[in-house]
C-alpha cells in the first residue's frame, strides 16, 4: 500500500515551552520520516469551556470543539503526547476528550474515536516519565473504542532531554519514538486497508 496513513500528533499542554509539544513534534517529524503524513497541532488553538452538562444543554458544542471534533474525523490515527498531572490526565487533554465524544448534529460522541488507531508518549522532568497518565489515557480511548497500540513511550528527565534544536539528544530516546511510529503507522494501514 503506497498510501501515506494520515497521522493527527499532538499534546495534551497549551504551555508554550511544553516538553511535550517538543516531544510530539520530534514524532511528527518520524512520523513523515516512516512514510506517515503527520497534521501537527496545538490544543491552544481549540480554547473549550470546561465540559458542563447544562452549558452544552444551553449552547451546543463549542465552535473549537466541532473544528477539533473535525480533525479527528478526518484522521484514521492520532499519537498524543501527554503531561502528567498529579498522577492522571491533565485537565485540559481531558476537557477535549470529552467534548469531543458528545453526540451532536444527530452524530455519535464515538465517530471521533470508533476505531482509531492512537498511539501514546509523555514527556516528564520525574524519573517515570508521565508513565502513570498513560495508563490513565489508555483506558479513556480505549472506552471510547480506540484502537491504542501497545508501545508506548514515557520520556523521563525529560527537561535534560532536547538539544537546542528540538531534537532528542540520545540515541535510546530516538530509537523508542522510532519504534512507537512504526507501530502506529502499521497498524493503521492494517486497519485502513
Amino acid at each position: 500500500m503506497n498510501e501515506k496513513p494520515r497521522i493527527l500528533v499532538f499534546a495534551g499542554s497549551a504551555r508554550e515551552a511544553s516538553l511535550n509539544k517538543k516531544l510530539a513534534r520530534v514524532a511528527a517529524g518520524v512520523v513523515n520520516e516512516q512514510g506517515g503524513e503527520a497534521t501537527y497541532i496545538d490544543l491552544r488553538d481549540y480554547p473549550m469551556p470546561i465540559y458542563e452538562g447544562d452549558l452544552e444543554a444551553r449552547e451546543g458544542m463549542p465552535e473549537a470543539a466541532r473544528k477539533l471534533r473535525e480533525l479527528f474525523v478526518a484522521h484514521p490515527a492520532f499519537l498524543i503526547v501527554s503531561p502528567e498531572n498529579n498522577g492522571s490526565i491533565p485537565s485540559l487533554l481531558k476537557n477535549a476528550i470529552d467534548w469531543l465524544s458528545r453526540d451532536t448534529d444527530g452524530r455519535s460522541g464515538f465517530e471521533p474515536y470508533r476505531g482509531k488507531v492512537v498511539a501514546l508518549m509523555a514527556a516528564s522532568p520525574g524519573a517515570f516519565g508521565g508513565v502513570m497518565a498513560l495508563g490513565h489515557l489508555r483506558q479513556s480511548l480505549a472506552r471510547l473504542s480506540a484502537h491504542v497500540i501497545p508501545d508506548q513511550f514515557p520520556l523521563p528527565k525529560a527537561d535534560q532531554a532536547f538539544a537546542d534544536d528540538g531534537s532528542l539528544t540520545q540515541a535510546w530516546q530516538q530509537k523508542s519514538v522510532l519504534t512507537v511510529v512504526r507501530q502506529l503507522i502499521e497498524t493503521t494501514r492494517r486497519m485502513t486497508a
